[in-house]
């Protein structure tokens, strides 16, 4: 009996011991929710795609594990996406969340990331509170903050002397953040800032008071089917012979190019990337992308791959040692790979510093219409307004 005993606490201790040493995993578990479908499928799309595309071009691996991604669509509802972070979490265990395009859907499944201690790697949402006091180890903003390209935007049109502007957004966090960021750096006169529902896509009562406003420029935050329609009936109206229209990256994209047409040429817009930007990383990105799916690619596409190879990175920093959370927060906010943007690290609250530049879309030598990047950056190695609220070092 004696001798049973001390068999059994010996295995116990050998379980112990063993159970504190990170092993190395056999595959890297990964749970993509975005929106996929709906007048905004297009982002989701892009993100998944350019993701895959990583995934794809790496042999079907991550940090040379195998790669398992489980994609789902939240199906642009917030209790759709929480469902879907929580099913992921509990039920399949991966080690880590992403894809999801809109701030309200992200905040609402973030949580039961956070709680269970899931690193969730944001492609596109970014919303401020997590960028200050509600920063989290387990959060890391792999695209832009919500006020950047806004902030950007506000200071080209300062630059520029735009004496009014007419500010229009939805009304959820992102819209809020958007026009805080272009009042932040414009110094010229808002005539008006208006909140719509999120999803609307029929703007005839905000043109009528563009028109009667009478604004030297117009600045939307309207992701997805939101911008296209506001675009389309923008220039139908035929405000844009009286009305410059600014638009952040994302409202002037290839996929708004797209869905308006030749109505976009001479449209400028701020964004932290461009198909034309020249470093190697991003050249071969390019051409994969147009090469598999037989169109150009977004900036959310651009976020969605290097998502992924800040997976790769990581994995491969921490030789697959994926229960290893410090080491693999570490080996993430080291951010060691070419990202497709040149230039790019994680301030304190895991949130880029990086640069943003205007652009204007042009045609290119095949005719097609595309976004060029003009001059320098609007902003050079630009951090977010809220990183000295957050209590990580």
């Amino acid at each position: 009996m004696r001798t049973e005993v001390i068999k059994g606490l010996l295995a116990l201790s050998a379980v112990g011991f063993f159970g504190s040493q990170a092993l190395a995993a056999d595959k890297v578990k990964i749970g993509f929710v975005s929106t996929l479908s709906g007048p905004s499928a297009a982002l989701g799309v892009d993100i998944r795609d350019a993701f895959m595309l990583a995934v794809k071009l790496n042999g079907g691996k991550l940090g040379g594990l195998e790669a398992d991604v489980m994609i789902s669509d939240d199906q642009f509802k917030p209790d759709v996406g929480k469902q879907l972070f929580e099913r992921y979490v509990k039920r399949d265990k991966v080690d880590f969340l992403t894809g999801v395009v809109f701030s309200n859907i992200m905040l609402a499944g973030l949580p039961e990331a956070i709680d269970s201690k899931t690193f969730y790697l944001s492609p596109n949402a970014a919303p401020s509170p997590i960028a200050g006091k509600q920063c989290s180890p387990y959060f890391f903003a792999v695209s832009w903050p919500n006020d950047a390209y806004h902030e950007a935007a506000g200071q080209y049109a300062t630059t520029m002397g735009v004496k009014t502007a007419y500010l229009l957004a939805p009304n959820y966090q992102a819209g809020k953040d958007s026009l805080e960021g272009f009042k932040r750096f414009y110094k010229g006169k808002v005539a008006a800032e208006v909140y719509t529902k999120l999803g609307q896509l029929d703007y005839s009562a905000e043109l009528a008071e563009i028109r009667a406003a009478k604004p030297e420029v117009v600045y939307t935050f309207l992701p997805g089917g939101m911008g296209t329609n506001f675009i389309k009936q923008f220039m139908a109206a035929g405000l844009s012979k009286q009305i410059k229209l600014l638009q952040p990256g994302f409202g002037a994209d290839q996929d708004v190019i797209r869905g308006v047409g030749a109505d976009m040429l001479g449209v400028f817009d701020t964004a932290h990337w461009g198909m034309d930007l020249p470093n190697e990383a991003n050249k071969k990105f390019v051409a994969e992308f147009e090469k598999e799916y037989k169109r150009l690619p977004t900036l959310y596409a651009a976020q969605g791959y290097d998502t992924a190879l800040l997976i790769d990175a990581a994995v491969r920093g921490v030789g697959g040692k994926l229960d290893d959370k410090e080491a693999l927060r570490k080996q993430l906010k080291a951010a060691k790979f070419a990202s497709v943007r040149g230039d790019f690290r994680f301030n304190t609250n895991h949130y880029p510093i990086q640069n943003y530049y205007l652009r204007e879309i042009q045609k290119d030598s095949q005719g097609r219409l595309v976004n060029r990047i003009i001059g320098q950056p609007v902003l050079a190695n630009h951090a977010d307004a809220y990183v000295q609220d957050c209590p990580m070092k």
